[in-house]
């Protein structure tokens, strides 16, 4: 029997007895991990469309099958949330947020940079800081939440620190790219002390599509 075989012989008396087993994990949720498992060597491999496409169906299904585990999922990080929020702007007067779906378009035309915490179980954020216009020497921006997609551009004359966290998904800094599992980035410009506004950005979240460029 070749090694190929012996995989697939091996993985299908795997699932023969988990299903009969039952009680362990049912036949919906093995398949949606083999589905989030599979996306994630799709886009390791470069075929970033279909890896995210089964990233979304394997998310779906555990949706569907564990909608319990999903809401405890969805109140944990938004407990996190609330407890972090404090601690991450020690200033006053910061704006907090929280929903269930936002999109935040800052990349079309100039906006008001604020100190803020946002949360949110689906959003999309594109966030051109050249067309920001800060109120303050130091702004705090965190975004948190269950999935999550975010393009960023940087220009150079902020300083600007960044944290960023993706459970599933993936970071892209500046055309280097990490994709998987448990990505973390962490970054501060070379100007940050010197510059006389800084922005520090802290984005995490448990699906995610994080895209930070330097222009």
């Amino acid at each position: 029997m070749g090694k190929r075989n012996r995989i697939i012989a091996i993985g299908m008396i795997c699932i023969g007895m988990l299903m009969l087993s039952g009680k362990w994990i049912s036949f919906l949720s093995l398949v949606a991990l083999l589905l989030l498992l599979f996306g994630i060597y799709k886009i390791r491999n470069g075929d970033i469309k279909k890896g995210y496409t089964f990233l979304a169906i394997g998310a779906i299904l555990i949706l569907l099958d564990n909608l319990i585990l999903v809401v405890a999922i969805s109140l944990i990080s938004l407990g996190l949330f609330y407890g972090k929020s404090k601690k991450m702007h020690p200033n006053e007067g910061f704006i907090q947020k929280m929903s269930f779906m936002s999109n935040f378009d800052w990349d079309q035309s100039p906006w008001v940079m604020k100190s803020m915490s946002v949360w949110h179980v689906l959003g999309e954020s594109d966030l051109d800081l050249s067309l920001g216009m800060p109120e303050e020497r130091e702004t705090i921006i965190v975004f948190q939440g269950v999935m999550g997609d975010m393009d960023l551009d940087i220009p150079d004359y902020y300083g600007v620190e960044i944290e960023a966290f993706v459970l599933f998904g993936s970071i892209d800094f500046d055309g280097k790219k990490d994709s998987g599992m448990m990505n973390r980035l962490t970054w501060k410009s070379a100007n940050y002390m010197d510059t006389d506004y800084k922005v520090k950005v802290i984005v995490s979240y448990i699906v995610g599509d994080i895209d930070i460029r330097l222009i």
